[in-house]
């Protein structure tokens, strides 16, 4: 008899469907990367084409005066009261019908997948973020197109890895790497795509990591040159040489920029509770948030056509010194609030563009107030334009390593890289001294979940609330629909939990397979009963109920598997079932 054969532990196959190492990371990282550039390329078209239906210009910011559009030439210059009106009757019931979560600036949503919800995005939101972004933007929203595109490539990648049944720790990687080609692409800066995702998201530099973000941030830079060139997104001046004597200079911007950064952060999310205690108030449904709001924002654009959109031509002649100092200063108040406003009323984009729009504006007019006392500083206003630019971005985001090597990528001047890292150390600094929280952060913090832990420790028994343990809510659906509706949604979504909602978005109930099991049993007529009628017996819990008071509750709900969690408006926002709460409470190993 031959001797049993030795088990080849080197051929051993991992539980998914591809094996070995770096087959599992690299394969899936060039896949995600160029999925990412050809999702950028794309996004940029309906970008493009959204602002050519809705203004009837290629860029309405970049336009001279305030022309018509020559689709309704009639209306004049008041189209563009209507734009913002007319773009939220689309994106509004997209948003709402089919990925609530798609609302917004999109960052705080990918930090929450990777931290709490193990990398899981559904990849419908893609779809949705991109639709809803370019018709946001392109009728006049005064918001970034790099938020959602990190949205879209994260979900992107979240997809991708889920098919391929990877574990927790890599499918957060592969998240990352889709973020890290959407930047890399929109801004041709590779470099700054990888920072990005390992400084902001990801919060790891191991070498794993970085390996896997580089190949999707080069992958989806080379295609991102192929359709638009090798060259910066934006046309900045060539910047002279800095005297010692100005890194003075510089410093004084890095404080003033912390403090405006900390500023757009706090106005941001004021007009937000603003908008939501006036739409509160008027009971009207949340589909239509958008339009009402859209109105005043449009008549914002009205009094300053230079917000319309993202802004980069209006950004590019501030950062060439064209603008007198007093109007750089209603640029950057009529940016904050004019972003803010978007967002508010429930709109779809990034605040990554308007940082650095409201830096490049703040740097500019410190550098014309610097002139005007040292007229031999005219020539450094652009100077001061761009280190703003970076001192902005890391004051609102925390983020020295991006925000110094993406303007320096965007740049490639030499010169500018000391005064750059000394102007985002004191911004970064100042703004951690002002704010626990950053821009994206706080988003999650109002939630009741908390990011700032640079570990990325999970929270103790005593410390964990049912807001920072709840993964991103699953379908949700009007209260108005049919339990037959209802029941098809069930289906398209493998079973999973139906939440319902009524007009003004907050919680009314749960559909569960079972609920709606017991009542085709007992109801010959189930399908033209309402929704309602066929709810399952759960409540929801509050993002600031600690899980230890909840956890028995949540481990009882056998018939949903969870419950749902709502923040203080009764809205629901994520759903909490028994494997979040232990997820929650255990250490993930790496």
């Amino acid at each position: 008899m031959s001797a049993p054969v030795a088990p080849r532990r080197h051929l051993h196959i991992a539980s998914t469907r591809f094996g070995g190492a770096a087959v599992r990371l690299a394969l899936p990282a060039l896949v995600i990367g160029a999925g990412a550039g050809l999702a950028a390329v794309v996004f940029r078209w309906l970008i493009e084409h959204a602002t050519l239906v809705f203004s009837g210009h290629a860029d309405y910011s970049a336009v001279t005066g305030h022309p018509a559009n020559p689709w309704v030439p009639w209306l004049g210059a008041g189209f563009v009261v209507l734009a913002p009106a007319v773009g939220g009757l689309l994106y509004g019931p997209l948003i709402q019908r089919f990925a609530p979560e798609a609302r917004g600036h999109g960052v705080p949503e990918v930090m929450f997948a990777i931290a709490r919800n193990g990398g899981r995005i559904r990849g419908s939101v893609a779809v949705v973020k991109a639709l809803a972004s370019a018709i946001c933007i392109g009728a006049g929203g005064s918001v970034g197109r790099e938020g959602p595109i990190i949205q879209i490539g994260s979900a992107l990648g979240s997809t991708i890895g889920r098919w391929m049944r990877m574990p927790e720790v890599r499918l957060r990687t592969l998240v990352a790497c889709g973020a890290a080609g959407g930047i890399s692409a929109t801004f041709n800066a590779p470099v700054a795509g990888v920072f990005f995702a390992l400084e902001l998201l990801l919060r790891d530099f191991t070498p794993t990591s970085f390996g896997a973000v580089a190949i999707a941030s080069v992958t989806a830079a080379l295609i991102g040159r192929a359709a638009f060139g090798d060259t910066a997104f934006l046309h900045l001046p060539s910047i002279g040489a800095v005297t010692p004597p100005e890194y003075l200079l510089f410093a004084a911007l890095g404080l003033l920029a912390g403090m405006i950064g900390i500023g757009f952060t706090r106005v941001l999310y004021l007009v937000e509770d603003a908008c939501d205690l006036m739409w509160a108030a008027s009971r009207g449904p949340e589909w239509l948030r958008p339009v009402v709001g859209g109105v005043v924002l449009g008549a914002l654009l009205l009094a300053l056509p230079q917000l319309y959109g993202v802004g980069y031509p209006v950004l590019e002649r501030g950062v060439a010194g064209q603008y007198a100092i007093g109007f750089l200063a209603v640029l950057v108040v009529g940016k904050v609030l004019a972003t803010s406003l978007t967002l508010g009323i429930g709109g779809s984009g990034g605040v990554f563009a308007p940082s650095l729009f409201v830096g490049a504006m703040a740097g500019a007019g410190f550098g014309e107030v610097v002139a005007m006392i040292d007229p031999a500083m005219r020539g450094q206003v652009g100077a001061f334009a761009v280190v703003g630019m970076a001192a902005v971005f890391a004051g609102s985001t925390r983020a020295p390593i991006t925000a110094g090597i993406m303007l320096f990528e965007l740049t490639g001047d030499t010169a500018l890289l000391l005064p750059i890292v000394v102007a985002v150390v004191i911004a970064t600094a100042v703004s951690k001294v002002l704010s626990r929280d950053t821009i994206y952060t706080l988003k999650l913090s109002r939630r009741g979940v908390d990011l700032t832990d640079s570990a990325g420790a999970a929270p103790s028994l005593a410390d964990a609330t049912a807001g920072g343990s709840a993964r991103a809510l699953g379908p949700v659906l009007s209260s108005g629909a049919s339990a037959a509706q209802a029941l098809e949604v069930l289906e398209d979504h493998d079973g999973d939990p139906v939440v319902l909602v009524d007009t003004d978005g907050a919680f009314v109930g749960v559909v569960s397979a079972r609920s709606v099991g017991d009542a085709v049993l007992g109801d010959q007529d189930f399908a033209s009963r309402p929704a309602t009628d066929v709810v399952a017996d759960v409540r929801a819990v509050p993002t600031t109920a600690l899980l230890r008071d909840v956890v028995p509750e949540v481990v009882g709900a056998t018939e949903t598997s969870g419950l749902p969690v709502v923040d203080g408006s009764g809205r629901p926002v994520g759903w909490l079932g028994p494997a979040d709460a232990l997820r929650a409470l255990v250490p993930s190993t790496t």
